[in-house]
Formats: structure tokens, C-alpha cells, sequence
């Protein structure tokens, strides 16, 4: 897993590299290639905060951006946007829906005549 955090227009602390590292790093566990990602940390007029985070897997490549007045929001967000990807690609790649989710719509339609 290789996660490299670059500032623009701002200052690094450590407590956003901190957050940013952990929150990219738990999107591991739904991936079964090691990750590369490149996390894009910027400010705009001092009040918006711009996180661009860029996730290759193997032959897989996700991306999320997102823009908020607070950039640990803005982290929560784009991870958040990268999981729903990530887990839509895992479906798309098994040829459709998990069981479960089947069952919580009411079934299928194969029992009904």
C-alpha cells in the first residue's frame, strides 16, 4: 500500500496527514490488489477545502473529489464516494447482486407465475 498526501495553498500538519493515511488506508480491506493512492489536499480563499483522491488497484483506478468548508468532511466524503465506487465495481465484476439484497426487495422473480 502506497499512499503519498500533497498540500497546495496550504500548511501539512500532521493531524490532516494523519487522517487523510487512515482514512485512504481502510479502503484496502475492499480491495484484493495492493493500492496506490495519490490524495490531493488543497485550499481555496481560505474557506473551501478541495480533497482530490486518486486510487489505483491493480487494473482498477477509482476517483473522488469533494469540496466543504471543513477538510475533515471533505476527507469523510471523497473516502465515502471511493467505497460506493469500489463496491460497485465488486458487484458489476460478479455478474450481479448479492443474495441478500435480492431477499431485502421482496425476492426474486423466478418463484412467481
Amino acid at each position: 500500500m502506497n499512499i503519498a498526501i500533497t498540500f497546495r495553498q496550504m500548511d501539512a500538519t500532521d493531524a490532516v496527514k494523519g487522517y487523510a493515511t487512515d482514512k485512504v488506508a481502510k479502503l484496502q480491506k475492499f480491495l484484493r490488489q495492493p493500492m496506490k493512492a495519490q490524495v490531493t489536499l488543497s485550499c481555496q480563499n481560505h474557506r473551501m477545502h478541495q480533497v482530490e483522491v486518486d486510487l489505483v488497484s491493480g487494473s482498477n483506478r477509482y476517483h473522488a473529489t469533494d469540496t466543504s468548508e471543513d477538510m475533515y468532511a471533505s476527507l469523510d466524503k471523497a473516502t465515502d464516494k471511493l467505497e460506493r465506487q469500489i463496491r460497485s465495481d465488486h458487484v458489476k465484476q460478479k455478474g450481479g447482486e448479492r443474495a441478500s439484497e435480492r431477499l431485502l426487495d421482496g425476492g426474486d422473480a423466478a418463484g412467481e407465475d
